[in-house]
């Protein structure tokens, strides 16, 4: 069959081709899933070197559609950040996919953290301790400091505060 291997089993090709068709990867997850399946590093290099040339995975793409995701999943710069990273993108790519974002108009980051707290709270809360609550909840989804004061000042405002 074109594209297996002699042992019936499938190159480390079509196995990255299968992934990318679901969604989009970062080179380093791909390195990882393709590992996994039993494939030989420089085997894996290879074909990802030759992926990347094609211009079938692209850590540039996968990082702003990582990013749209997670924006519009309510989560703040601070915790996409981290997971870029994560996944293996360096600081320059997750600054170039933050800046594309910012220019396509996405990533209001203030706007973001009110939307989410108001999805998730009627109001401010009284109490000093509901509104630690609301904080915790605001940065444990990653907005800083100043995105969550902004947010707990203007989430329930009748008209977006810009």
């Amino acid at each position: 069959m074109l594209g297996q291997s002699s042992g019936g089993e499938s190159s480390p090709r079509d196995d990255a081709i299968r992934l990318l068709a679901r969604r989009e990867h970062s080179r380093r997850e791909l390195a990882e899933r393709l590992a996994a399946k039993g494939h030989a590093p420089e085997t894996i290099a290879e074909c990802l070197d030759d992926l990347a040339e094609q211009g079938l995975q692209s850590d540039a793409r996968f990082a702003e559609s990582f990013l749209r995701s997670r924006i519009l999943r309510g989560q703040g710069p601070l915790k996409i950040r981290v997971e870029l990273e994560r996944r293996g993108l360096d600081g320059e790519a997750v600054r170039h996919a933050f800046a594309e974002s910012e220019q396509a108009g996405e990533g209001d980051w203030f706007t973001l953290a009110g939307e989410a707290l108001a999805r998730r709270f009627t109001g401010p809360g009284e109490s000093p301790r509901e509104r630690a609550r609301r904080e915790r909840f605001l940065a444990s989804r990653g907005f800083d400091f100043d995105q969550v004061r902004h947010a707990l000042e203007h989430a329930w405002d009748s008209a977006p505060d810009q």
